[in-house]
């Protein structure tokens, strides 16, 4: 995903971003402007918070690598911020910045932090005094940093450029492969084919960045929510054994990493998220105290209220009681979500986030080389497309199978047929195939093999079929299919006394190793045992009505490696009970169970956990995903449909609920 042509890039971003700021200006004339929302009014009488000292604002540019070039002049121009952060890694972009390093060493970072989000608006950044901090950095944080520091050159501003290195660990592969390192999930050994490993580093180097006057940050592999924890660390002072401060922290970090899917992106309701071309990012204006309010840009679209902030609340958790990142280990179950009435577009206070010791274990994300891998998408119409789809992909199978038996070569090593707009992946569910199936469907059809040049013979073979098989075949999205290798993720624990974090200032002749107080860990982790059901829910009355799970919830679903969660929060809290009662973790997996893979038959694959504060369920789908990420086949490897999928789920034999609450 290198960036092509950047002088016409920057054009055009610059292009946009003065339109925004003129719409911004305008807004701001008419009393929309930048604000800050901690008053005593706004926050309730008798409870401000932050009443210790002064409000930090945070504002969130980008969810990931290939975010919109508009979030920043919205939040530049249209906010009064103390630091800008931008969070661009997952795990597959991580393989992704792996692959690109391989084949240069100049690469491995996100080259658009520098073209698109900065270099358009350096001279206002630097001159209205806002600090970046960004994972931008990659698998090469130190070329990002370089390019960057040419970039500000260029434009006659002098930036103090921080690095944070040390999480890349490749040179412990060799002892790695030699001992009884397995993946945390999988429990397969470690590969020899291992091409990068990264463990996920805190916020305390970040803030020690901050403390010798960087005014921008660039990371590698950080956790998401550092990003904000760190300024906030730097802010405010927090120390080591904060612990109720720290999750606080690593809880906005948490909601606003992702930009607008807590601003009204993705959210249940979407059809009643205003202006999604104008969407406004998230921003964070917080106190010493750990409470912390959640608002956007005045004049943008979008919408903040408590759905759409609980929703991200839950997304890509596993257990709540035990959110495990370097500097603490969170527990969101008590956490609150209040609406502030009077706030244009919406603003909510969020607060009850507890902490306790964190692991003295790093996590590690690390890729290796599996094979090659290529998808085939084709748009099928007329009748029994659901058939002529299945087919052409049986026969495009058998064709080159007897290719590969002439060649010498091994069958497939993993082979997916999906036909969209059959609902197959609906599993029992599906209702696309009545009255004859859809007459419109498209062939995803996805391979892999241990070696390329059968995946070349695939790759070959498929636009064949536009005339030698299915009619009504009517494309083959993107032309030949390209052969590309397979970079799996592979997750293991590292202690942290053996990571040299090292902080290197540019253009400063300044580094200096960063010393993890290790005094305030742990060395054990979070039971995986399942959590306690306690409630009695045996007297709640019953009835005879029936109610989609979209009436009573709102939903949001995500990935980590090759699970999926499911979180389900009540759109009031009397509905609470009712899904507490009925949405099991076995109902889940019921409904489930077409996309699960067990290794026994009678393996539970569904975990329930209960965030009563905000009335939540959160659901985690063990091996869910195909592989996941890079690794998975699917059309949907990260599960983000799944939450979708689920709001039809039947509440049955309950009372009127809608009449309770007045509805």
């Amino acid at each position: 995903m290198s960036c092509v042509r950047p002088l016409r890039l920057l054009r055009t971003t610059v292009r946009l971003g003065l339109g925004l700021w003129l719409r911004l200006s305008r807004a701001a004339a008419r009393g929309a402007g930048p604000r800050a929302l901690g008053t005593q009014a706004e926050a309730g009488a008798g409870d401000q918070p932050g009443s210790g000292g002064r409000a930090v604002r945070i504002g969130c540019a980008s969810a990931f690598w290939g975010d919109t070039a508009a979030s920043v002049p919205q939040l530049l121009y249209g906010e009064k911020l103390d630091y800008l952060v931008f969070d661009y890694l997952s795990e597959i972009t991580m393989c992704l910045l792996t692959a690109a390093k391989l084949k240069s060493s100049d690469l491995g970072y996100v080259p658009d932090f520098v073209q698109t989000a900065m270099a358009p608006y350096i001279k206002d950044i630097h001159k209205k005094g806002v600090r970046v901090v960004s994972n931008a950095g990659g698998t090469n944080p130190l070329m990002c940093a370089a390019a960057l520091d040419k970039m500000a050159r260029k434009a006659g501003v002098d930036l103090k450029i921080a690095v944070v290195t040390g999480d890349d660990i490749m040179g412990e592969k060799e002892t790695l492969q030699g001992s009884a390192v397995t993946d945390m999930e999988s429990g397969k050994k470690f590969p020899d084919t291992i091409k990068s490993m990264n463990v996920y580093l805190g916020a305390r180097p970040i803030s020690r960045a901050l403390d010798l006057g960087a005014d921008v940050v660039l990371t590698g592999r950080c956790v998401d929510s550092a990003v904000v924890l760190g300024p906030l660390i730097h802010a405010f002072g927090w120390k080591s054994n904060d612990f109720d401060l720290l999750a606080a922290g690593s809880l906005a970090g948490h909601l606003i990493e992702c930009g607008a899917q807590s601003t009204g992106g993705i959210f249940t309701d979407w059809h009643l998220v205003p202006d999604w071309h104008n969407i406004g990012f998230p921003v964070v204006e917080c106190f010493p105290d750990g409470q912390f309010i959640l608002s956007k840009p005045p004049g943008t679209g979008g919408l903040v209220s408590f759905g759409t902030v609980a929703e991200q609340l839950l997304y890509e958790i596993g257990d709540p009681k035990h959110y495990l990142l370097p500097d603490v280990t969170c527990d969101f179950s008590q956490v609150s979500i209040t609406e502030i009435p009077g706030i244009e577009g919406g603003a909510v206070r969020v607060q009850g986030a507890k902490g306790s010791l964190p692991s003295s274990f790093y996590k590690v994300s690390a890729c290796y080389h599996d094979g090659f891998r290529a998808t085939a998408v084709c748009p099928m119409g007329g009748p029994r497309a659901t058939a002529k789809g299945k087919r052409t992909a049986e026969s495009i199978l058998k064709r080159t199978r007897l290719m590969f038996e002439e060649a010498g070569l091994e069958d497939y090593s993993e082979v997916h047929v999906q036909i969209l707009g059959s609902e197959e992946t609906y599993g029992a569910q599906a209702k696309a195939n009545l009255n004859g199936g859809p007459r419109e469907v498209v062939l995803w059809f996805s391979v892999c093999h241990k070696e390329k040049k059968a995946v070349e013979i695939f790759s070959r073979e498929i636009i064949p079929a536009a005339t030698g098989m299915a009619p009504g075949l009517t494309a083959m999205v993107g032309g030949r299919p390209k052969v590309s290798p397979v970079l799996k993720p592979f997750f293991f624990l590292y202690p942290k006394e053996k990571v040299k974090v090292d902080i290197h200032l540019i253009n400063g002749e300044h580094t200096e190793t960063l010393h993890e107080d290790l005094t305030f860990t742990v060395d054990t982790l979070a039971s995986p045992n399942l959590p306690k059901i306690e409630d009695n829910l045996n007297d709640l009355p019953t009835g005879s009505l029936t109610y989609r799970l979209e009436d009573l919830a709102y939903t949001r679903s995500g990935d980590k490696g090759n699970s999926a969660n499911i979180g389900i929060i009540a759109r009031h809290p009397l509905y609470y009970p009712y899904l507490k009662k009925i949405l099991t973790a076995q109902a889940i997996e019921d409904y489930f169970q077409h996309i699960l893979h067990k290794e026994q038959p009678e393996e539970k694959s569904v975990i329930r956990y209960e965030l009563p504060g905000i009335y939540a369920l959160n659901f985690v789908l063990k091996n869910s995903l195909g592989g996941g990420g890079t690794a998975s086949l699917r059309s949907d490897p990260q599960g983000k449909a799944l939450g979708q999928m689920v709001l039809d789920f039947q509440i049955k034999d309950v009372p009127d609920l809608k009449s309770l609450v007045g509805g």
